[in-house]
Parts: structure tokens; sequence; C-alpha cells
């Protein structure tokens, strides 16, 4: 099987997020489309993240009944900070029966070549990157890249936490089920 794997904070995910995800699973030749739950990205400050648990859950109740989407907690058992080619190579080890392609936005393609061994991860995956407004789809790096048109929202994790501490209504932003146990436990505020 071929799987996409669209990595993120998903600080909290977003309706932007479930969109990408299910567009790749249903639009391109990806099987499935594992939403890969970072604990702590090298570029981003920890401090900020609401716990790894309690992301993971949002992304459950994200895509719950959605066969084709999967949540993965697998750079929860890996080293940290996490890179994409240590959660590649286990992933490889674990699933020899899958290939495994990544997903990213033309913003993130624009930091490929600072990734951890990003010449050998451009040689041997897949890269299926969606166009980011003001971002080009480019990169120094030789990669194999498809270029998905998905449906954009102009939509933001960190707008919403900015939302959610204001008090201010964030339906539609987020699956239902999201703003509900966002609201419920009192994350963000």
């Amino acid at each position: 099987m071929k799987i996409g794997l669209y990595f993120g904070s998903f600080n909290p995910i977003h309706t932007g997020h479930c969109i990408i995800a299910h567009h790749m699973a249903t639009h391109t030749d990806l099987q499935q489309v594992w939403l890969v739950v970072s604990p702590q990205n090298p570029f981003k400050p920890a401090a900020a993240l609401l716990n790894e648990y309690h992301r993971l859950h949002l992304v459950k109740t994200a895509i719950e009944g959605v066969s084709c989407l999967k949540a993965s907690d697998i750079e929860f058992h890996l080293p940290r900070p996490s890179y994409t080619i240590d959660t590649l190579t286990y992933l490889e080890e674990k699933f020899p029966q899958h290939e495994f392609a990544v997903i990213m936005g033309s913003d993130g393609l624009q930091n490929l070549h600072k990734w951890k061994n990003a010449d050998k991860l451009v040689t041997s995956h897949d890269f299926y990157v969606y166009p980011r407004p003001g971002f080009d789809i480019s990169t120094k790096l030789p990669a194999r890249i498809q270029v998905v048109k998905a449906p954009m929202l102009d939509i933001s994790a960190t707008e919403i936490r900015k939302l959610v501490r204001e008090g201010k209504d964030i339906h539609f932003l987020v699956p239902d089920g999201v703003r509900l146990e966002i609201e419920k436990n009192g994350y963000y505020r």
C-alpha cells in the first residue's frame, strides 16, 4: 500500500488540515494518509504545544469514521526532536510491505534542504506538495515532486489558539468534535 505521511504539530488540527489529508487520499495514487502527530518539531518551540496525547486525541476525533485517514503516534516512541528521515527509516523497517511518501506544503518545501539527511530523503521518497500562496514549488534538491492542487483554506492553528484564549467562537475552523473537546477540556485557554 502507498501511504502518504502528513507530518504536523496539529496544535490543534483544523479544517484545512483535514481537507488536505482527505484530498491527498482521494485524488492521488496514495491509498491512505497517516496524520503523524509530531511531539516536537525541530523548527518550532515546544513550550507552546498542547500535550502530544491530547493533540493525538484531537486528530483521532477529527478523522473519526474516515477510513482513508489514520492518526499516527509513531514519533512519540522515537528520539526527540523528531526528524522525518528517522521516522521514515523506522516505518520502513516496521512496515516493509508499504511504500511511504511525504505530504507537505510548498512553504515547507522551501526549507527541505535544511532537513536532516535531506539528500537521502529526496532520493528515496516521493513528495506530494500542495501549493501555498506566496511560495513557489521549488527546492535546491533533486526531489521527486508530485504537485497536488488541494483546496486551500487560510486557517492558522496559531490564530485558532488566539481565538480560544480570547473566548471567541471557532465554529467551522475546526471539526465540530474537535471544537467540543477543546471547549470541554479548556485547551488553549
